[in-house]
């Protein structure tokens, strides 16, 4: 099992800690993991964008001119694609990019995204985060005491004045234990956890 140490919110090493092998242990699957961020990314995409085709613009009801004779090229409409105001030719048209990733496929690339981060010593554990009142400021202190600048928190529960106190730090997300995905996992530099979150983690995951 892997080693690390316990940190208090004044950044300073209090504790160590043993974590699960089963969760923070694993063989990293970069394939797994690189279908999770994809699948993440896909399923975000709104599939709105629209363009009409030559079948749905209005007018060229009729050809602008005789086949032959006019010494113009032919044309059957005005709205055919080379013709201002004509439709597009491969128009994009409103549809849903999500696509399906097995259960177990997206539990072990989760495992994977977080054994990296604590190979890479990017996995800081707090024994408590805990506020008294909604302040940014404080949120920034914590940061500032684990030499952290862009991270996602991760607590057991959701903690109003945690949560808020980091929402308007852009480099900061934070998120429920039994919510965490392997996108997030990966965009931010390091993942900070307290011990609550840490063992929820075990116990939903494990």
């Amino acid at each position: 099992m892997a080693n690390v140490a316990v940190y208090n919110m004044d950044g300073r090493e209090v504790d160590k800690m043993e974590l699960n092998d089963a969760v923070f242990g694993v063989r990293i699957n970069e394939h797994l993991v690189h279908m999770a961020v994809v699948q993440h990314l896909a399923s975000m995409r709104q599939g709105t964008q629209k363009a009409k085709t030559r079948s749905e613009v209005s007018g060229g009801g009729r050809k602008p001119w005789r086949q032959k004779g006019t010494g113009h090229a032919r044309q059957g409409s005005t709205r055919a694609p080379q013709w201002t105001g004509g439709g597009v030719v491969f128009a994009p048209v409103p549809r849903d990019y999500s696509f399906k990733l097995n259960k177990k496929e997206k539990r072990a690339a989760l495992k994977s995204a977080l054994t990296s981060r604590v190979k890479e010593d990017r996995f800081i554990v707090l024994d408590e985060l805990k506020f008294d009142e909604i302040k940014t400021k404080k949120m920034v202190s914590v940061l500032n005491n684990l030499n952290v600048e862009k991270a996602l928190v991760i607590i057991s529960d959701n903690d109003k004045n945690v949560v808020l106190s980091a929402r308007n730090i852009p480099t900061v997300a934070t998120a429920c234990a039994d919510s965490i995905n392997t996108y997030d996992i990966l965009k931010y530099n390091t993942v900070i956890a307290t011990k609550d979150a840490v063992a929820k983690i075990e116990e939903v995951y494990a």
